[in-house]
């Protein structure tokens, strides 16, 4: 069985439940940084074009989540969760409207872990 790149604490799920509610099908990107930083932004499917650079990086609660590539060169290594927080979010992401904040918290995979990891897929 192989190791997941991501997941969310219960927090962020029942975020993401509500806003599925609210929109609908979602999904998750996470960029190189630019005007609202590297925060994890949740769109509706289809309000966010996925480009070629980006690469999937697994699902959490039935969302896709996606980071750029060049991002994920330097987080290849981590196992990342997504968890959420009290506060305004980047002005792009959904939970802004709930006054919320999606937030990543990171690890070091072991040795173990990066033997059987989930194979990214790159959208391009």
């Amino acid at each position: 069985m192989s190791n997941s790149r991501i997941a969310v604490t219960p927090a962020a799920a029942a975020v993401i439940q509500q806003l599925k509610d609210s929109y609908g099908e979602l999904f998750f990107h996470q960029s190189g940084g630019c005007c609202e930083g590297s925060y994890p932004h949740c769109f509706e499917k289809g309000g966010f074009l996925i480009g070629s650079n980006d690469v999937k990086i697994g699902q959490i609660e039935g969302c896709d989540f996606y980071m750029a590539a060049d991002q994920f060169a330097y987080w290849q290594h981590t196992h990342l969760t997504l968890d959420v927080m009290p506060g305004r979010a980047a002005g792009f992401s959904l939970e802004s409207t709930l006054d919320m904040a999606f937030i990543i918290h990171s690890r070091l995979f072991t040795e173990a872990e990066l033997q059987d990891l989930e194979p990214i897929i790159n959208s391009g």
